[in-house]
């Protein structure tokens, strides 16, 4: 089905795109290199792309693949799935504020010494 294919594609990109780039961002935070924000930026774009897809795919199927039950539902669809909608947002938002506050660092006017 459409959904199947969906799904295999979506996680092909996960397990060659998003699985190596994570290590990578993990190597560059642990190593304070310059590109870590950039990266960090990049993966929970990345995962939050694909999280607000597989509810997107679920809730067009009618959340076919989820049981009913409303503790099931709502505890493990939503809550156990929204730690990975959660987790992203706050380090996209962490990306974005030590982004900004660099770049405020360079457009700060530089005072010429006489």
């Amino acid at each position: 089905s459409r959904s199947d294919d969906f799904t295999v594609a979506m996680e092909t990109v996960t397990a060659w795109a998003w699985g190596p780039l994570s290590f990578l961002t993990f190597l560059a935070l642990l190593r304070h290199h310059p590109t870590r924000y950039v990266l960090q930026l990049l993966v929970s774009l990345g995962q939050l792309y694909g999280d607000v897809l597989y509810f997107a795919t679920e809730a067009r199927a009618g959340w076919s693949h989820s049981d009913p039950r409303p503790l099931y539902f709502w505890g493990y669809f939503v809550g156990l799935n929204g730690v990975w909608v959660l987790v992203p947002v706050a380090l996209l938002a962490d990306a974005c504020r030590h982004l900004a506050a660099a770049q405020r660092a360079i457009d700060r006017p530089r005072h010429k010494a006489h």
